[in-house]
């Protein structure tokens, strides 16, 4: 592969695979799926090569999530996912099961 093949990192993005290993490491899900949504979003504000990610549809289930309320569940969904919104994730679209 040349170096035109491959597009670098933009600054602190991320790859579906980085939400979803700081979400496995955070809720112990028992059912967990981080899609990147970001291509339906190019050519808006913001938009960054296709890959690296600024709008995540993320469904999990969780025994954490046990006794919770729904605001209650995504606040921990978004505690765990913080470090990726301050570094430019847009929007996180969260589906708790």
């Amino acid at each position: 592969m040349s170096s035109t093949d491959r597009s670098p990192q933009p600054a602190g993005l991320p790859r579906a695979a980085e939400l979803e290993r700081v979400l496995h490491d955070a809720l112990q899900p028992t059912q967990l799926e981080v899609i990147d949504e970001s291509s339906q979003h190019a050519g808006h504000s913001g938009a960054r090569p296709e890959g690296w990610g600024t709008h995540f549809r993320v469904r999990v289930a969780s025994p954490l999530f046990d006794g919770k309320s729904r605001v209650a569940r995504h606040r921990l969904v978004y505690d765990a996912l913080q470090l990726f919104i301050a570094q430019g994730v847009h929007a996180i679209a969260i589906e708790t099961l």
